[in-house]
């Protein structure tokens, strides 16, 4: 399914967390999106491999013409929320992280309203300051096939331990998102972190 002309909003959460294997991993956990709620895993292999893990072909499509990748595999991704542990799982991933304390930028992001923080306008003018702030990080971009998307932060909190397997090797210890996986303008920070977010698309 591809999204029409308009707008399309996209509320959830994005994880990003490294390993001492060297694999990076950013996980998408989205409650409410005009494709459904879904999870969808993009994951960088040491060797700078970048796969989507997705659960069906219409995240796929619009994921991976968003970001970019070298493989992109259609399977069953769950991500389920139990207090601070998020569990993770997909064919060949297995992955379980903590949150811990909501960090400085977190506070900073709870004074905003809700309504200014998701709005494409506030994107626009956070994006130096996100450059700037959080390396490689992006709040607003271009997304190819006449799309725009504009990324709300509403919260932040730390990632602070990180067990799990990909492809049957274990992933180490937690570690940070380094180097850049290169999927695209948006990424994640370099320290490991879940974002409250709701995610723009405007088409046409």
């Amino acid at each position: 399914m591809s999204l029409g002309p308009g707008r399309h909003r996209f509320t959830g959460a994005i994880a990003g967390v490294g390993s001492t294997s060297g694999v990076r991993i950013v996980v998408g956990r989205w409650s409410d999106s005009p494709l459904g709620a879904f999870a969808d895993v993009m994951l960088a292999e040491p060797d700078g491999t970048r796969v989507l893990l997705a659960p069906d072909d219409d995240v796929a499509d619009f994921v991976s013409t968003t970001y970019g990748f070298d493989r992109v595999e259609i399977a069953g991704v769950r991500a389920e929320v139990t207090g601070r542990e998020w569990h993770v799982s997909a064919p060949g991933l297995e992955l379980t992280f903590t949150t811990g304390s909501r960090s400085s930028l977190g506070w900073l992001l709870r004074l905003v309203p809700p309504r200014v923080a998701t709005a494409p306008v506030w994107a626009r003018l956070t994006d130096p300051v996100a450059r700037l702030v959080l390396r490689g990080v992006r709040t607003r971009g271009t997304a190819g096939n006449g799309r725009r998307e504009y990324y709300g932060a509403t919260d932040l909190h730390r990632v602070t331990g990180l067990a799990g397997s990909w492809q049957g090797t274990d992933l180490g210890a937690l570690g940070d998102v380094s180097p850049e996986p290169g999927f695209g303008f948006g990424s994640t920070p370099e320290r490991p972190s879940v974002t409250s977010i709701v995610t723009t698309v405007v088409v046409g």
